[in-house]
């Protein structure tokens, strides 16, 4: 990612919501209406971050396009899409990864606290999402695995464009065990067709081995 960053293929910033108050404490919570333990994120200063880093990246899309010489973006979407970590959400996987890296920017809410003021996620937030059915102490964590699984999809960030199409979940199964040198090790031996030269046989070998690990490690992935 720090390669991809510098060879400018994307851009990745952190911001803090603190800079979008305006009292001198610089408080981004606040008791829930209702009674009840912990505290929420207060709607004010998401907001206003949200829509001011959404018109800043507009005016950049918006000189992008209009510069002359420049090739036509790929990027379906050129609207900033607004996603929320929320253990709430939808959850995670390689199908969602695929489509938002296919989005030209994103602009990720990284839940705190006890929760976050019902309306952010009703006027404001695109998506919510969450890896997992657990919970975790901030959004934060939850948003660097997203941001991970998304950039990696991004052409030119893998050294090898193929990578991420035989990755696991890809293509709908696990994927395939992998050996490399020495052929022996400790008397363990890699797998002879690995060795033949046979590329039919070893895609085949691999196409039965993904199987069988999906079926042993995912049956909900195997049964779907």
């Amino acid at each position: 990612m720090k390669r991809a960053q510098e060879n400018k293929i994307f851009d990745l910033r952190v911001h803090n919501l603190r800079d979008w108050t305006r009292d001198k404490h610089h408080v981004v919570d606040d008791a829930p209406f209702g009674g009840g333990q912990g505290m929420v994120m207060k709607p004010e200063p998401i907001f206003a971050a949200v829509e001011e880093l959404r018109a800043d990246i507009q005016k950049t899309l918006n000189a992008q396009r209009s510069t002359p010489n420049v090739q036509p973006s790929k990027i379906e979407n050129q609207k900033s899409k607004i996603i929320l970590m929320s253990p709430a959400g939808r959850r995670f996987d390689q199908k969602m990864a695929t489509q938002l890296s296919r989005e030209s920017h994103l602009i990720i809410i990284c839940g705190h606290y006890e929760g976050i003021d019902h309306r952010v996620v009703e006027q404001l937030v695109d998506l919510e999402v969450s890896i997992g059915d657990y919970v975790l102490t901030n959004g934060a964590i939850a948003a660097v695995v997203l941001v991970d699984a998304i950039v990696r999809l991004v052409p030119g960030v893998l050294g090898h464009e193929q990578s991420a199409a035989e990755d696991s979940f890809s293509g709908g199964l696990l994927e395939a065990p992998h050996y490399t040198r020495p052929a022996e090790f400790r008397g363990w031996k890699v797998p002879e067709i690995l060795l033949s030269g046979n590329h039919a046989e070893i895609a085949a070998w691999r196409q039965e081995q993904a199987m069988k690990r999906t079926r042993q490690n995912r049956p909900d992935l195997w049964n779907g």
